[in-house]
């Protein structure tokens, strides 16, 4: 089954989506903003790798453990308040860092608190948002809306860096984070009234089900599990976060030293900005073209390309080249896992909807906690280079696997 639309751009036509993309993008640069403040002030007080390390881990560990259990909540309870709380969560930790800036009293147990508070922020408010796109756009415009949302999501880890860099250099970490609370607030303020959600539309609340917590996730794959297709995209997803997610940008500075022996610092922002282009440049002309369908053997044939492109990047000693991979490599990531997450939604049974998205975001955020441990580890005894090339390898196994099975139960519409 295709379920691109023929229409270049068709979600941005609707107005409450563009409403949705414009305050999802300002969220999403001011949690990168907040990252950008928070860590150089922890590195400048505490010089601590533990509590750089942790601070990665509580932003993804919070997916892996609550992502289902935030899905069942959307399901039972009006999204856009589950979001504006977000939000909230939000400001609260944006404010609680100024706090500590100003009274010059924040301790490694202080940052540990703000650091899972933002984690916890970021589960309700990804998960809740994907499921308002139900109510925002209609179905067939869902996959050009997700399409674009990731490509916003893009945009702002190009455009949040930057402006918290600033920020922070111009206006200072107090004013800084005190502003940034700012941002979260046209978002609490669109869906104050914003038409959508279950109790404007006065739609009977699609789940009586009880939330379980942690053994919603056992009980959701079990309900799924007469689905192939499903089962098939959510272990993409899963396995492309756990062996590879984004954990090669952590090892950036690495290959940044082994690629350029001067001008490391302008290399380091071109290999960055690489990967995210390429990201970009997919979201555009998969809307632009929609030339790709959306399919589960076209999101496979995707990754397995971004296993490849990837694997020769690490395995790359020419600067130019490996730019190029990188703009390839953002290119096929932002394009097999829109189409992944499109699927995912689209064949969601309604009465568990809300934890079929958790389990997807469980899956694609949540198994990247695991990621910097496969490459981290692994890099600490091959070397980087190869430890990136070997997960992307094992990766490769698993797309080949999940293809055969896939293709064997005729799944392939």
């Amino acid at each position: 089954m295709t379920t691109s639309t023929t229409q270049s751009f068709a979600a941005l036509k609707n107005k409450g989506f563009q409403k949705q993309l414009g305050t999802f993008v300002l969220a999403m640069m001011a949690d990168n903003i907040e990252h950008v403040i928070s860590y150089w002030i922890m590195f400048e007080k505490f010089h601590s790798p533990v509590l750089g390390g942790f601070a990665v881990v509580s932003h993804w560990l919070p997916f892996l453990l609550f992502s289902v259990p935030a899905g069942a909540l959307a399901e039972r309870f009006d999204p856009r308040r589950l979001i504006q709380l977000g939000m909230l969560m939000f400001i609260a930790a944006s404010l609680g860092w100024a706090y500590f800036f100003v009274t010059d009293s924040l301790t490694q147990w202080g940052a540990m608190v703000l650091l899972v508070l933002h984690g916890c922020s970021g589960v309700l408010w990804h998960t809740s948002s994907q499921m308002l796109l139900y109510d925002v756009v209609e179905a067939p415009l869902l996959p050009s809306a997700i399409r674009l949302l990731a490509t916003g999501r893009y945009l702002s880890l190009l455009v949040g860096p930057a402006v918290g860099g600033l920020i922070l250099l111009q206006v200072g970490p107090i004013e800084g984070m005190v502003l940034n609370a700012f941002f979260y607030v046209p978002t609490i303020w669109w869906l104050w009234k914003a038409p959508y959600g279950h109790v404007y539309n006065g739609v009977t609340v699609t789940s009586r089900r009880a939330i379980k917590g942690l053994a919603d996730i056992q009980a959701t794959f079990k309900d799924i599990s007469f689905n192939p297709t499903l089962l098939s995209m959510l272990l993409l997803a899963g396995a492309a976060s756990f062996f590879v997610g984004n954990s090669y940008q952590a090892q950036m500075p690495g290959y940044v030293h082994d690629l350029a022996h001067t001008d490391q610092g302008f290399v380091y922002s071109m290999l960055l900005a690489a990967d995210a282009l390429g990201a970009l440049l997919a979201g555009l002309m998969l809307e632009r073209h929609n030339w790709i369908p959306n399919t589960p053997k076209a999101v496979l044939t995707l990754a397995a390309l971004w296993c490849l492109f990837l694997g020769a990047f690490a395995l790359s000693t020419n600067y130019v080249l490996a730019l190029v991979l990188l703009v390839g490599a953002g290119f096929l990531e932002l394009a097999f896992s829109t189409m992944t997450q499109a699927i995912v939604q689209l064949n969601a049974p309604p009465q568990m909807r809300g934890r079929v998205i958790g389990l997807y975001n469980m899956s694609s955020l949540g198994m990247r906690a695991g990621s910097g441990l496969v490459v981290g580890l692994t890099g600490g005894i091959l070397g980087i280079h190869a430890a990136l090339a070997l997960a992307c390898l094992i990766l490769l196994v698993v797309v080949g696997f999940i293809y055969t099975k896939t293709r064997r139960k005729n799944s392939f519409t």
